[in-house]
C-alpha cells in the first residue's frame, strides 16, 4: 500500500517530466546534461551576457517561491457556505499564493478567465510580504496584522528602498502559478494604473509570453478632473494576455460582444428571414487589390470576384439600390456572430457606479474603489458567451465584484458558470465605516456582498423561467496548516511522533477535513458531491460516484474491505482509488489481505495517510 505525499503538486517535477518527453536525449541519469541540451536548441541559444532580460533583486527567490510545493490545506467551512450542497462555486480565504499552489491539481488547464485587480503599488495599498523559507508559517502567524492605530503593518512605502521589487516580488510568483491553471483558449485580465504597468507589461511578456499578448485596454474608470494634477488620470489600464495566442485567434469568430441586431426587415417576404443591407464595394480600391468590373449596370471596385457576385446574384443576394449595389445580411446569421470589440472601453461603467452600487446594497460604504459589475460583465461577454459551463478565477477577491458578475452573467444568457474567489482575510482599520458595522475583515464583506447580490438577483427575477437553478451560492474553504501529523512539520517532538501511532490527524480537525485535503492532493475538484455511507460497520467518503473512496476509522476489517467492493461494482466508475488511514487496520494481516482483494476486484491505486 502506497503511502500518500502530504505536498501540493510539484512543479519542477512535473516540468523535468515534460522536457524528458520532448528531449530524452538530454538525460543522463535523470539528470539534464545542459551542454547537449545547448547542442539540441542550437541558434536558439543567447548569450548570458548580452541578451534582453528584465531582473531585479530577488527575482530568483520569487521562481523558486512558484515552484516550491506546498504543505498547507484548505479547510471546509458550512456555516459561512451558502447552498453547500448544491453550489458549485468557491470563495477561499488565505493567502493566494499558498492557495494557487494548492488549487494546482485540481485545476490545472481548468480556468476559462481569470480577472485580478492586485495592489497597485501606490504606497499605501497592502503588498503581502511572502516567507521564502515557510510561507504557511509566516501567512499563519502575520495574517491581518496591524498596528496600534488600526493602520496595516504591510503596506510597500516608497520609503523603503524597494518600493519596486517588494512588489514584483509579491506578483511574478502568483503569476507564473496562475497561468498553469488556465486553459489553452484561456486569457487573464489585469487592472492596473501607471504606478507598476511598465513592470507588469515585462513581467507578463515574460510568464506568458510577448507573442500571448493581446492588448492594453483602457478603461475609463472616473469622470470627475482631479484639479490636483497636471492632466487629470481618468482610465485604469486592463492588459489582457492569452495561454495561447494562437488557440484564441482561431476562436476569434466566438469571441466578441453581443451583435448589433438593429435595422433588419423583410420587405420582400425572402423566405430566409428579416436581413438588412451592407455594402458589396471593395473597401479601398485598387489599392487593395480589388476586381474592377461591370455588374448589373454598377461599374466599379467589389470585394468579391464577378464570378462570386454572379453566383450571390442567383441565390437573390445582390439589391440595387439608389445607393449602389448591396447585399443581404440575414438575422439568423448576425445572431451567430460576434461584434469585434475596442481598446477603449468608456462604456463599461465608472468606479463610481461600483461604490454607488455596493451602498445600495450592503447599507453602507463597505469598501473603497470597488470595480463596477458592468466592467468584469463585458470581460465575460467577450470570453465566455459560446462557453457558458466555464470556471472563472479572481485571486485579488476584494469586494466580490467578479462572483457578482458572474451570477448576473448566468442570469442573462442561463450560463453554469462557476467561479473561484480567493482573498487575503486582511484586517479592517477600526476607524472605517465597515468596521462600526462589524465586518472585522476583507472576506467578511465579499461574502456577505455575494449573499446579498444573489438573493437580490433572485427577488427581482423571480418570474424569470428556470431561475430556480441559477447558482447563487458558494462554499467556502480556509487555508491552513495539513489536518494529517506526519505531512505536518509543526509535530517534531517525540510525544508527538509517538501519539501519530495512536491517531494520525491534528486535534480539532474533523474526517471531512481530512477527507477534502486528500481530494486536493489526488487533484478533484472541491465541488465534486461526496456521499457517505456506512459500510459493515464504518463510514466511508464516496466521491464523484465512486471514483475515490476514503474511509478513515480504525480497526477495519475484511468485511468493511468487501463492502468497499460491493459499493464499486454497485457505482461502476471507470476507475476507483481507495485511501485508508495508515494504522486503521485491525491488524497487519488485515491490511495484507485487504490489498489482495481490492486488487482482485481491479482496484490497484490503494492509498494510506
Amino acid at each position: 500500500m502506497e503511502k500518500m505525499n502530504g505536498y501540493s503538486l510539484n512543479i519542477v517535477k512535473e516540468n523535468i517530466g515534460k522536457l524528458k518527453e520532448i528531449f530524452p536525449e538530454v538525460f543522463c541519469e535523470d539528470k539534464v546534461d545542459f551542454e547537449r541540451l545547448q547542442e539540441v536548441l542550437g541558434e536558439y541559444i543567447e548569450d548570458k551576457e548580452e541578451r534582453y532580460n528584465f531582473s531585479w533583486h530577488g527575482k530568483s527567490k520569487a521562481i523558486r517561491m512558484a515552484q516550491t510545493p506546498s504543505r498547507g490545506t484548505l479547510r471546509p467551512c458550512k456555516e459561512e457556505s451558502k447552498n453547500w450542497d448544491t453550489t458549485e462555486n468557491l470563495y477561499i480565504e488565505g493567502d493566494n499564493l499558498e492557495v494557487l499552489k494548492l488549487l494546482q491539481k485540481s485545476y490545472q488547464n481548468k480556468i476559462k478567465m481569470i480577472y485580478i485587480d492586485p495592489p497597485y503599488n501606490t504606497g499605501n495599498d497592502f503588498v503581502y510580504k511572502d516567507d521564502y523559507k515557510d510561507n504557511l508559517k509566516n501567512y499563519l502567524e502575520i495574517t491581518g496584522q496591524v498596528d496600534e492605530e488600526g493602520n496595516k503593518t504591510s503596506t510597500n512605502s516608497d520609503a523603503g528602498g524597494r518600493y519596486h521589487t517588494n512588489w514584483l516580488n509579491m506578483m511574478y510568483p502568483r503569476l507564473r502559478l496562475a497561468r498553469n491553471l488556465l486553459k489553452d483558449d484561456g486569457v487573464i485580465f489585469i487592472s492596473i494604473d501607471d504606478n507598476e504597468v511598465h513592470n507588469l507589461r515585462k513581467v507578463c511578456d515574460e510568464i506568458f509570453g510577448e507573442n500571448n499578448f493581446i492588448c492594453n485596454i483602457c478603461h475609463k474608470a472616473r469622470a470627475s478632473i482631479s484639479n490636483d494634477k497636471i492632466i487629470s488620470s481618468n482610465h485604469n489600464i486592463i492588459l489582457l494576455y492569452a495561454k495561447d495566442h494562437d488557440v484564441i485567434f482561431d476562436k476569434r469568430k466566438s469571441i466578441g460582444l453581443d451583435p448589433d441586431l438593429s435595422g433588419f426587415d423583410n420587405p420582400d417576404n425572402d423566405k430566409r428571414g428579416p436581413y438588412r443591407l451592407t455594402p458589396v464595394d471593395g473597401p479601398g480600391g485598387a489599392k487593395k487589390g480589388n476586381p474592377y468590373y461591370e455588374f448589373m449596370g454598377v461599374e466599379g471596385y467589389f470585394r468579391y470576384s464577378k464570378e462570386t457576385m454572379q453566383k450571390k446574384y442567383e441565390d437573390g443576394l445582390i439589391v440595387k439600390t439608389a445607393n449602389g449595389l448591396q447585399q443581404k445580411y440575414y438575422l439568423e446569421k448576425a445572431r451567430e456572430s460576434r461584434k469585434t470589440d475596442t481598446t477603449w472601453w468608456d462604456d463599461a461603467g465608472l468606479t463610481s457606479n461600483g461604490t454607488r452600487y455596493l451602498i445600495d446594497l450592503m447599507g453602507e460604504k463597505t469598501f473603497d474603489t470597488p470595480k463596477p459589475v458592468s466592467l468584469i460583465n463585458r470581460m465575460l461577454k467577450l470570453f465566455t458567451t459560446f462557453d457558458k459551463n466555464e470556471i472563472i478565477l479572481d485571486f485579488f477577491g476584494g469586494s466580490s465584484t467578479t462572483a457578482h458578475s458572474v451570477i448576473e452573467s448566468n442570469l442573462e444568457d442561463c450560463g453554469k458558470r462557476k467561479f473561484i474567489l480567493v482573498q487575503l482575510p486582511e484586517k479592517i482599520n477600526e476607524k472605517s465605516d465597515a468596521y462600526k458595522s462589524e465586518y472585522s475583515n476583507i472576506c467578511e464583506i465579499g461574502k456577505e456582498r455575494i449573499r446579498r447580490a444573489g438573493d437580490k438577483i433572485v427577488e427581482e427575477n423571480k418570474d424569470k423561467e428556470g431561475i430556480e437553478d441559477l447558482d447563487i451560492g458558494f462554499k467556502v474553504f480556509k487555508l491552513d496548516s495539513s489536518n494529517i501529523k506526519p505531512w505536518n512539520p509543526s509535530f517534531k517532538d517525540i510525544a508527538n511522533r509517538l501519539d501519530e501511532v495512536v491517531d494520525n490527524f491534528v486535534p480539532g480537525r474533523t474526517e471531512e477535513d481530512v477527507v477534502y485535503e486528500i481530494m486536493l492532493k489526488y487533484g478533484i475538484d472541491l465541488t465534486y458531491p461526496i456521499e457517505v455511507k456506512e459500510i459493515n460497520g464504518k463510514k466511508a467518503f464516496s466521491i464523484g460516484l465512486g471514483a475515490l473512496i476514503i474511509c478513515l476509522d480504525n480497526e477495519i476489517t475484511l468485511d468493511a474491505i468487501n463492502g468497499i467492493v460491493d459499493l464499486k461494482n454497485e457505482l461502476n466508475p471507470e476507475t476507483t482509488r481507495v485511501v485508508f488511514k495508515d494504522n486503521g487496520f485491525q491488524n497487519d494481516s488485515v491490511k495484507t489481505n485487504a490489498i489482495e482483494i481490492l486488487k482482485r476486484n481491479n482496484i490497484n491505486e490503494i492509498m494510506s495517510i
